[in-house]
């Protein structure tokens, strides 16, 4: 045990030493930031006015900021469960690539335990990453506007968030399996890095693509797993905003702003509660944990 807690220690540190590497990580969530503060958040809040045209006077401008402001969380860290857990485990790559795999398979621990040294590592490392942002973001948001969040609702960012780390791990261990050179893993990441705030809908709502695109793009957990976060975080504030209009609108505010912006999962023209989105993602978790546990083994082979 203590050999494992030592090697998962190990490739910890080398994450969280390499300024670099973390910084790389988080590139695509700062784009996204970026991208907010320079027009996207100009472009969310049109899109809410938009639907509210109907309904001046009647709603909060500081609610409309929060609904905005909440759809940036949600895609800054959507997007640091995808390439915070894939730039952990390109440590992998670069042990096979420098020989250090050698090493540590001459040690007496087991294969399952270095194989799961680092998937708790990158696991981990995705976790505290995201938390740490969404920590900061909530201070930030509950300190400048209304969000009406409880403490419940951190509880299941929490639940969520360590629900994403493991399946983002697991999906991209899956990948790093067939990559045996850091050019081929710098390649794949920028790839990643670039597609991910598209396919989870930090830039655009998967609303505005075709149904075929939007199936695509929800067959990725991560999809699953923005939809889930952005679904706690603006709950609240759109129960509250239902409240205030009392039935005026006869919810239709409130629906479109779940369509319009992605509430729901959406495959194969059919919408998605919450509840089969978290069944989706687990059992996706599932079969790719399986499928490690049968493939990994037999790839890491003592030498």
């Amino acid at each position: 045990m203590n050999s494992f807690i030592g090697l998962t220690k190990r490739n910890l540190l080398i994450y969280f030493k390499d300024v670099a590497a973390i910084f790389f990580s988080m590139l695509t969530p700062v784009i996204v930031f970026v991208l907010y503060i320079l027009f996207l958040k100009g472009t969310f809040v049109d899109a809410l006015e938009g639907e509210a045209e109907m309904l001046k006077g009647l709603l909060d401008a500081k609610d409309l900021d929060s609904i905005a402001n909440g759809l940036l969380l949600a895609g800054v860290m959507g997007s640091s469960l995808i390439t915070v857990p894939f730039c952990t485990l390109t440590t992998i790559i670069n042990d096979r690539e420098k020989k250090v795999d050698y090493d540590i398979s001459a040690t007496p621990m087991s294969r399952v335990q270095i194989i799961l040294s680092y998937f708790t590592a990158s696991a981990l490392s995705a976790f505290i990453m995201t938390t740490v942002i969404m920590t900061a973001g909530l201070i930030i948001l509950c300190c400048n506007f209304n969000m009406y969040l409880g403490v419940s609702d951190v509880v299941m960012l929490l639940g969520i968030n360590f629900l994403g780390s493991v399946c983002s791990t697991a999906l991209f261990m899956l990948i790093v399996i067939f990559i045996k050179k850091s050019s081929t893993s710098t390649a794949f990441f920028g790839l990643l890095s670039a597609a991910s705030g598209f396919v989870i809908g930090a830039y655009i709502p998967l609303h505005q693509f075709s149904e075929k695109i939007q199936t695509i793009c929800n067959v990725f957990p991560q999809t699953g797993i923005t939809s889930l976060i952005r679904n706690v975080l603006l709950n609240g504030v759109l129960n509250h905003i239902d409240g205030d209009l009392n039935g005026i609108d006869d919810g239709m505010f409130v629906k479109a702003v779940r369509e319009s912006f992605s509430l729901s999962m959406r495959l194969f023209e059919n919408d998605w509660s919450t509840s089969n989105t978290l069944i989706y993602v687990t059992m996706f978790t599932i079969v790719v944990l399986v499928a490690l546990g049968i493939i990994y083994p037999k790839v890491y082979k003592r030498r």
